[in-house]
């Protein structure tokens, strides 16, 4: 916005067609990181893993009511998986909404971490890490710990490839402590030239976990 000027708009959608939210650039910069409010008269539940619905601000699964069914092709489970008893259609995010119901959204529901019995979600981590002016982009994953289960594990990419990445290293563990809680931080830092993606510039979390969680 500080770039191109209040034009750019905000959404969630998928390409199932379940529903998706929209945000003016104005109720953007009024409530920032919003992905919007539902339209096309489809409604919007935020629900935990029994499927009750959960009160503003507290995070759980996404859910649509209203949209078409869609299914997916030759996979009939999956197509079940998307749907609850209620008819309604998740794309599987994770999220939470405002008291005036704009949504927020978490993470993917595969991407939590899960730290000393604390689900930690890369999304809000990695925001943190994208703050120090160092970094170009990081991702973060989940990695096994033996008494945690798993810790919080960052792959950064210095916006510099000369940089001191020790002290690099150490300015992020300090941002982090400022803005994170204890089992949210980073316990280990890893740095990378690039980080995997999709054509479409979708990071490819998958290829991260695959690649520095695989077994030797």
């Amino acid at each position: 916005m500080a770039w191109w000027g209040p034009i750019l708009w905000e959404y969630y959608a998928g390409s199932e067609g379940v529903g998706n939210t929209v945000a003016s650039p104005q109720a953007w910069m009024a409530r920032p990181g919003t992905v919007g409010r539902p339209v096309n008269g489809v409604r919007l539940h935020i629900c935990d893993e029994e499927g009750r619905e959960l009160p503003p601000r507290e995070v759980g699964r996404v859910w649509f009511e209203g949209a078409p069914r869609f299914a997916y092709h030759n996979a009939p489970e999956k197509t079940a998986a998307a749907y609850d008893e209620h008819g309604w259609a998740t794309l599987g995010d994770l999220g939470w909404v405002d008291e005036e119901g704009w949504l927020f959204l978490s993470d993917r529901r595969a991407d939590p971490i899960l730290s000393g019995g604390v689900n930690v979600y890369p999304a809000q981590v990695e925001a943190v890490l994208a703050r120090h002016p160092g970094v170009a982009e990081a991702a973060v994953v989940g990695i096994p710990h033996e008494d945690l289960g798993e810790q919080v594990h960052a792959v950064v990419v210095p916006r510099d490839p000369r940089a001191d990445r020790e002290a690099l290293g150490a300015a992020l563990e300090a941002l982090c402590r400022e803005h994170l809680a204890g089992p949210k931080r980073p316990r280990s830092f890893e740095f990378a030239e690039e980080l995997p993606r999709s054509e479409a510039g979708k990071l490819l979390r998958r290829i991260l976990k695959e690649r520095y969680l695989s077994p030797s």
